[in-house]
């Protein structure tokens, strides 16, 4: 017989996945209504963050706060830069997010947790379980080429979804909880591939002065352009990863998201990504549960 776990204790593992991170709001939020308790909390990239703010007990704070940041805000707070290494710099951001989470030591959090990072001097993985939580963060979300990359101890830290963009392996467990992994890593590549062939061909075929614009703005053939071409390739081998971690540690329940809507800049869309993955973390509890119920040879 296999044993069934009935216990509602669980590890929970969050991805990376820029403003996609934002359904990890939703799925903690889910998660905890249908009575799960989480005992601990391990993130990448924004889902360090989610899950940092989470921790320190401030998850309601951080998604009004979230609520603010329209376009406007978002420019206000970006801290743009000719500098040959990134594009925009965090520190406002964590700045603000600081005035309602304090930078506590992740030792005194009162759930355990741990941030990931990419050492990218020496090519491996670096795991936060104690220090200051913010300088975990700031490390775990700095996207290479876009964020400012992290000195510490001698190491120069980017996103850690290079390496390891749903760390399942590295969140604390106890006897008998449950392990749960969130991964919004990924696209709905095919129904975005779609929708960009048809934008495209809408801007050959419609003649109209707003398509005459759209076209000034938009280049020719823009699922073909380098900057598509780079960040498509950069998002399916984090894909790729996230999916041979599920395979390798096999979590009791995944809630696996993906947009085709959503993309990883979308911060002023907090709500209805949060609202996506509420509605997808209801639907793998709902199997969960149903498949819980079954016989088991």
């Amino acid at each position: 017989m296999v044993e069934k776990k009935d216990t509602k204790e669980i590890a929970l593992v969050l991805s990376s996945g820029g403003a996609r991170g934002l359904a990890h709001i939703g799925a903690i939020e889910t998660l905890e209504s249908n009575g799960y308790h989480i005992s601990s909390v391990a993130g990448c990239s924004m889902g360090a963050l989610v899950g940092g703010v989470y921790a320190a007990g401030k998850l309601k704070e951080f998604r009004e706060w979230m609520k603010s940041v329209d376009k406007k805000k978002m420019l206000k707070l970006a801290d743009f830069s000719f500098s040959i290494n990134h594009l925009i710099g965090v520190d406002r951001v964590l700045e603000a997010i600081m005035q309602f989470v304090p930078d506590v030591a992740i030792e005194d959090l009162p759930i355990p947790y741990c941030a990931v990072a990419t050492d990218m001097k020496a090519g491996r993985e670096v795991v936060f379980s104690k220090g200051r939580l913010f300088e975990a963060i700031r490390a775990s979300i700095s996207m290479p080429s876009v964020f400012k990359p992290v000195q510490h101890d001698g190491m120069i830290l980017i996103d850690g979804g290079v390496v390891n963009p749903l760390p399942l392996n590295r969140v604390k467990r106890k006897a008998g909880d449950m392990l749960v992994g969130v991964d919004v890593s990924g696209h709905d590549y095919l129904a975005q591939w779609n929708q960009m062939t048809a934008l495209t061909k809408w801007q050959k075929e419609d003649k109209s002065l707003k398509a005459k614009i759209i076209d000034k703005l938009i280049p020719d053939n823009i699922e073909l352009n380098y900057y598509s071409l780079l960040t498509r390739t950069n998002s399916l081998m984090i894909r790729q990863n996230s999916i041979l971690m599920t395979k390798l540690m096999k979590p009791d329940m995944l809630v696996d998201i993906q947009m085709s809507r959503y993309g990883g800049f979308d911060y002023d869309k907090s709500e209805k990504i949060i609202a996506v993955g509420m509605h997808k973390t209801a639907l793998a509890i709902s199997k969960f549960e149903q498949r819980a119920k079954q016989p088991q040879a």
